[in-house]
């Protein structure tokens, strides 16, 4: 799991990634990549801790990264580095000129750079293909002859390939491209402490359909250093319950269609990330291989329930609300699970 961090020079996507993950680009100058975690804010993962006083607390994270590249090759750096990335993230200067048709035009810039590296790599796809005899094709072959057209329609109409109506055998297909265009994208821009209003207008203006916030990292940098009791006063002053890029990091979590569930007990509160949809011997298996080898059932609270019964899981169960569950049994967002095996 992985998120890129992209931008034009100066659009404020280095400073985004320091305040999300603490990792100071600047410390590591002439890196042209830098990685770091960033927390995700979960409340309900704040209650468990006060609850359970543990002796250690680990909270979900994002992976984000950061590239800076410059020169001839920069692109090349930035798709080699980025390949594993699953999602990306554009950050937009929105404060330099904060009006909608400037805003739209950086954020088309660096979106048809995007558009235009997908359609270099389609059209050499293609051209692959037509000098192999239809007899020899293999199945992946015969699919991406199938495919490549339609690709090349949606990127020379400039729009991305995420847009388009793929099934999952398709898109499995894809995935040995790394098209920019077809990770999910989170679009943040960076505004000036005024220029929020501008947010919605944009949207509006650019026609997205793909997740948009506005945040001011100018702001957001000068809070993040704080300490703790003056960040809360800076928040009350703004009117604010939550620093912004707070928010960032859930929809990135959350654009990634990955979810968390906790174990608790006093050594130890720990949110575990899993995607969407997980049943639950391998959603074990993100605590350790034998568990999903050795699977028997999972003890289930959903979290709403366990604080509905004042925080006890005594009381949850004495209440009927934990649940012995399965192998085909998905596991769901908050849910509190202790797992049985044996092996």
């Amino acid at each position: 799991m992985e998120i890129g961090i992209l931008g034009l020079p100066q659009s404020g996507k280095s400073t985004l990634f320091e305040i999300m993950t603490g990792v100071r680009s600047r410390d590591v100058h002439g890196e042209t990549c830098v990685r770091g975690q960033a927390s995700v804010p979960d409340e309900r993962f704040d209650r468990l801790v006060k609850i359970y006083k543990p002796l250690r607390v680990v909270p979900a994270r994002v992976p984000f990264t950061d590239v800076n590249a410059a020169g001839e090759k920069a692109w090349e750096t930035v798709r080699q580095t980025l390949s594993a990335a699953e999602g990306l993230l554009h950050v937009v200067d929105g404060f330099s000129d904060s009006s909608v048709s400037a805003m739209l035009n950086r954020y088309r810039k660096l979106a048809d750079e995007l558009i235009l590296s997908d359609l270099v790599v389609v059209e050499n796809r293609r051209e692959r293909l037509l000098k192999v005899a239809k007899k020899t094709l293999k199945p992946p072959e015969s699919l991406h002859v199938e495919l490549m057209p339609r690709l090349q329609e949606q990127l020379e109409a400039g729009k991305p390939l995420r847009e388009l109506a793929l099934t999952k055998e398709e898109r499995s297909a894809l995935s040995s491209f790394s098209f920019w265009t077809l990770r999910p994208e989170l679009v943040v821009l960076n505004v000036a402490e005024d220029g929020f209003p501008n947010v919605d207008a944009f949207q509006k203006e650019a026609c997205l359909t793909d997740p948009l916030m506005g945040i001011c990292c100018e702001l957001e940098a000068e809070m993040a250093g704080l300490p703790p009791e003056e960040q809360k006063e800076f928040l009350a002053d703004l009117g604010m319950e939550e620093p912004a890029f707070g928010r960032v990091i859930r929809a990135a979590f959350a654009l990634l269609g990955r979810i968390s569930y906790f174990t608790v007990g006093e050594d130890e509160v720990k949110a575990w990330v899993i995607p969407e949809g997980t049943k639950a011997p391998r959603a074990a298996a993100a605590i350790h291989k034998d568990f999903e080898r050795g699977f028997i059932k999972a003890e289930v609270v959903a979290y709403d329930d366990f604080m509905a019964c004042g925080g006890s899981h005594a009381k949850a169960k004495a209440a009927g609300k934990v649940r012995l569950e399965g192998k085909e049994y998905i596991v769901r967002d908050g849910d509190i699970i202790t797992f049985r095996f044996n092996v």
